[in-house]
């Protein structure tokens, strides 16, 4: 796991756009088609702005989500929400080219299993996610798999139901769609996630961010740790 240190958190947002543009004219060049995931918060929607100034081949990018909050349509709770205002305000990616997560049906384990569905359409068979971008909770969590919650025992699908955690319900990539990823990106700010980047960075099991594989990780961090 390689660790870069910044200033602020713009200066981290920007570090991660940069890399993700370059990993993506990469893999378009290799093999035609980038696929990334990513979860939500404020730094990453900074990113994502900034993602967009990027000079990257946009009709072979394909954005589909790391979790989502069960609620509806253009809720400010929503992942989707941001991301649509982050990424296709700021760049020429067309709408069809982000992949969101189905958390409006009335049946939420047919709607994962439609997701997963979606994952292999894109990344293969299983699916191979060019790119994971993840966030640390000040609880140990990332994606939305929390401390406790049966969603981190899922071993035999690529996307999950949680339990309720924090009022609402989640839609989220499990640890084998997770750590079958080609590249890792921590993105992690905030001078409240310090202990758990620590633990992160350590290997500590006993959080839910300490079980993804630290193989191909690298965590940008505005923290001095």
């Amino acid at each position: 796991m390689n660790i870069k240190v910044f200033r602020n958190a713009d200066e981290v947002a920007n570090e991660a756009a940069r890399l993700i543009a370059g990993m993506a004219r990469d893999t378009v060049a290799a093999k035609g088609r980038f696929v990334m995931a990513v979860s939500g918060g404020r730094t990453p929607w900074m990113m994502l702005r900034a993602f967009g100034q990027e000079d990257v081949p946009w009709e072979s990018v394909h954005v589909v989500q790391v979790d989502e909050r069960v609620a509806p349509s253009g809720h400010q709770d929503r992942n989707l929400t941001h991301l649509r205002e982050s990424l296709l305000e700021h760049s020429p990616l067309k709408g069809t080219n982000i992949h969101p997560m189905p958390v409006e049906s009335e049946d939420l384990e047919s709607a994962a299993a439609a997701y997963a569905s979606t994952l292999r359409k894109i990344a293969g068979t299983p699916p191979v996610l060019d790119l994971v971008h993840l966030g640390l909770g000040t609880d140990g969590h990332t994606a939305s798999l929390v401390p406790e919650d049966p969603v981190l025992q899922v071993d035999n699908q690529d996307v999950a139901i949680t339990g309720l955690y924090q009022g609402r319900q989640r839609m989220t990539l499990t640890y084998p769609a997770i750590n079958r990823a080609r590249h890792i990106l921590w993105v992690i700010t905030g001078a409240e996630k310090i202990h758990m980047l620590k633990c992160l960075v350590n290997g500590d099991s006993s959080i839910p961010a300490g079980l993804i594989y630290h193989d191909q990780a690298l965590i940008l961090t505005d923290l001095q740790y």
